[in-house]
């Protein structure tokens, strides 16, 4: 779902850039005073952009200009809220623009968009609804996940046809190529990571459930 370098249209690549970097900015304070507040949180952090780092990695082509890959968003989202994964994602896209040649500069703006705040939002948002309607810890994980991967793909989609509309169909119809070519690949994948997302979580709750309980992520009779 990373968009290549140099493929949106100029005014498009800026455009998300504007909407991105206000967020960008506010993340990046906040994340700075929870950090100040509980410093304890900087390794568990730190794992979460590694993971999100490793998953995004592992692409698939899919469509020219972009692919599909794990987002990695939802267990820092789950962890942390989705202030933190959109500074997470901002660099780790950066990085894997740079030294991997997935994604890219220009596009960066679009790409965090999608992955950092769409993705981050929809799985931080689905977690704390799980939570309040009694759906089981390891069902609100793997929801979490799984919808905040297939989120950042409709997001991607839906930059890809603003950008490029249907000769003659237009936004929509080519909205609904986009989607079709990315779902080949992108649902197995959403549920893969769901999935993993809930090993993961399953082992940081054996190893260290106080903290996870101090973070709100697990609270008594293991309910999200």
């Amino acid at each position: 779902m990373h968009i290549m370098e140099g493929y949106l249209p100029p005014a498009h690549a800026a455009g998300w850039w504007l909407v991105s970097g206000p967020v960008l900015a506010y993340s990046g304070w906040a994340v700075g005073r929870a950090l100040r507040r509980r410093p304890q949180d900087k390794f568990l952090l730190a794992a979460s952009a590694a993971y999100m780092f490793t998953l995004s990695a592992l692409k698939l082509p899919s469509l020219t200009g972009s692919c599909s890959h794990p987002t990695g968003v939802g267990l820092g989202a789950v962890l942390f809220g989705w202030r933190p994964m959109v500074l997470i994602a901002a660099v780790v896209l950066l990085f894997q623009a740079v030294l991997l040649a997935h994604g890219g500069l220009t596009t960066l703006g679009a790409n965090l968009f999608a992955m950092g705040v769409a993705g981050a939002l929809v799985a931080r948002g689905v977690f704390a609804l799980a939570g309040r309607i009694g759906v089981p810890f390891r069902p609100a994980v793997f929801l979490a996940a799984a919808l905040g991967d297939l989120v950042t793909y409709l997001v991607t989609a839906a930059q890809l046809a603003l950008a490029f509309p249907d000769p003659e169909g237009g936004v929509g119809v080519s909205l609904a190529k986009f989607l079709g070519v990315f779902a080949v690949t992108q649902v197995p994948l959403a549920v893969a990571e769901g999935l993993l997302t809930v090993l993961v979580l399953n082992v940081l709750a054996a190893e260290d459930r106080e903290e996870l309980k101090e973070l709100g992520v697990i609270r008594e009779g293991g309910h999200a």
